[in-house]
């Protein structure tokens, strides 16, 4: 079973922009979703605005575990532009999205002006981003009922298939749930959530 830090992170920051230099922080923000793109573990990035006559821009990027996501964020070319940027640019805020939320917030964040691993710039890119906010994750009652709706059948499923197990009734109720937590935890993290939130995706955006 996978350990808690390899799972994929989502970093959002969000940033104040000198209104006067506009242009140049446009050609900053995708220089440095350029410059992510090759790291080991890079798994997409984008930028967006809050609006057009608006100070905050949020930039996102997403990396396979916590050791790959530090080898960029400890990298000196990050750090080098990091420093390019520090005239007109100013960090506000920076959150980070692993596990449960990640599996709700990453579909709907990163389709929105996005470079993904091994993507070719086109030869005319956009003069600037979409003018969209980074959309938040679901309220946290709809993702408990997305969960339970995944859990309950695959829980359901699974004990009636370990009735045949022989001598598996007589066992002790904590070997029981150990057999059950391991077998189950795998099977809902790569397959059974992100189906469930695949389907659900447009209530779970709704408002």
């Amino acid at each position: 079973m996978a350990e808690p830090d390899s799972h994929p992170i989502t970093v959002a920051i969000e940033r104040r922009i000198d209104p006067d230099r506009t242009v140049e922080a446009t050609s900053w923000m995708q220089a440095g979703t350029d410059l992510a793109t090759g790291f080991p573990g890079f798994l997409g990035s984008g930028w967006v605005r809050a609006g057009e006559g608006s100070d905050l821009w949020y930039m996102l990027y997403r990396f396979r575990d916590m050791a790959t996501l530090e080898a960029w964020e400890d990298s000196p070319q990050r750090s080098w532009w990091l420093d390019s940027g520090r005239p007109f640019a100013r960090e506000v805020r920076v959150e980070r999205r692993t596990g449960i939320e990640g599996w709700f917030d990453a579909p709907f964040a990163t389709h929105i002006e996005t470079r993904h691993a091994g993507e070719v710039q086109d030869a005319a890119p956009p003069t600037g981003p979409i003018q969209q906010p980074i959309p938040a994750a679901p309220p946290r009652w709809k993702q408990a009922v997305t969960i339970w709706l995944g859990f309950f059948p695959t829980n359901l499923l699974a004990s009636y298939l370990l009735g045949f197990v022989p001598g598996f009734a007589e066992w002790p109720i904590w070997a029981r749930v150990l057999l059950s937590t391991v077998l189950l935890t795998p099977v809902m993290t790569y397959f059974v959530l992100p189906w469930v939130t695949r389907i659900l995706r447009p209530w779970l955006q709704k408002g």
